[in-house]
């Protein structure tokens, strides 16, 4: 077996030689809208190579691209808001792209917020539940959610008709919003146990818990946070979801939340307080390094204390830092060729 794997490793190294990578010196980057902001402040700031090409887009739709094969005709990195799934693992595998290395960069939160000038929200995920969920249990029965104001849902909220600006279905921001916010506020309800009580199965209950509702109340934002703020702009009663650092970047314009009792900063998620964070990370063909000029040399670049680090752009960006010592595993599991 491990003759096989040195043999397909060596062959996609000569695929890339072969299609004449080298007349490509650029490293080519597929984006999510979270990771983004940080991607572009290292590829703007990368030395001694041509400024790397960064595409905006979701991490469902950069991990598929990634996951195209190898070859000068495909991209070297897909920056991701949520790890990659064992069924994107097994497309990459059948384009013969079975070399994976894992690069996380950080953590950071999803935070709900409204204009600046609104009222201040304390949620739960419960309330989120009862506000966005496409079913409901009311009276022991599941039906279409009722709920058309937040005073509906929590009676210390205002009388504002429920208008939510999510993230897509291909954005990783919404799989993170729908397991940690949806699903959990469903079985701090009791529903989830009375979808079981039904006869569903656990894993078919907790997938109806995270469906939401389609008659408007909630609105997909499938471009990036910049379209969330303009939709929050043109309605004063929206509330939006974003990434920590967007919103710290906005502040300005907009009030954040607190979720459980806990305001969403740096500080309280890289002490693991507030409820709603994730890691950020990028996947990186081992095939192109050291034939795609710069690529080893960026992936180093951007785990070095200069970018992640203490009083580094990122951080000062709203990045929240992985700790000293994972910071350094990072390095140490690429520079050993680790892969997934």
């Amino acid at each position: 077996m491990n003759s096989i794997r040195l043999a397909s490793v060596a062959a996609g190294a000569l695929m890339i030689a072969a299609t004449g990578a080298q007349a490509r010196d650029q490293v080519q980057i597929a984006d999510s809208s979270t990771v983004l902001p940080y991607a572009k402040i290292v590829a703007e700031n990368f030395p001694d190579f041509p400024t790397p090409v960064v595409d905006s887009g979701d991490s469902s739709a950069g991990l598929k691209e990634f996951c195209k094969g190898v070859g000068e005709n495909t991209i070297d990195i897909a920056n991701a808001s949520r790890r990659i799934k064992a069924k994107e693992v097994e497309a990459c595998k059948s384009n013969d792209l079975s070399e994976i290395q894992e690069i996380r960069i950080g953590y950071d939160g999803i935070v709900f917020a409204s204009d600046i000038n609104g009222p201040d929200f304390a949620f739960e995920p419960i309330d989120l539940y009862k506000a966005l969920a496409a079913k409901v249990v009311v009276d022991d029965k599941l039906v279409d959610n009722p709920n058309k104001t937040w005073k509906d849902v929590n009676p210390a909220f205002p009388a504002w008709n429920i208008s939510a600006y999510i993230p897509g279905e291909k954005h990783g921001t919404r799989e993170v919003f729908e397991e940690k916010v949806l699903e959990a506020g469903c079985e701090a309800a009791g529903d989830l146990e009375a979808r079981i009580a039904s006869g569903m199965d656990k894993k078919a209950a907790g997938e109806d818990c995270m469906a939401v509702r389609k008659d408007g109340a909630a609105v997909d934002i499938d471009g990036d946070y910049t379209e969330t703020l303009a939709r929050i702009d043109a309605n004063k009663q929206g509330i939006g979801v974003f990434g920590l650092s967007f919103y710290e970047n906005n502040a300005g314009k907009l009030k954040v939340a607190t979720m459980s009792g806990v305001t969403p900063t740096v500080e309280s998620i890289a002490k693991g307080e507030y409820p709603v964070s994730r890691p950020l990370q990028f996947y990186v063909k081992k095939a192109h390094l050291g034939v795609i000029p710069g690529l080893k040399e960026y992936v180093e670049f951007f785990t070095s204390d200069q970018m992640i680090g203490p009083d580094s752009p990122l951080a000062n960006y709203g990045l929240v830092l992985a700790p000293d010592a994972e910071r350094d595993a990072v390095r140490k599991d690429f520079e050993s060729g680790k892969t997934l």
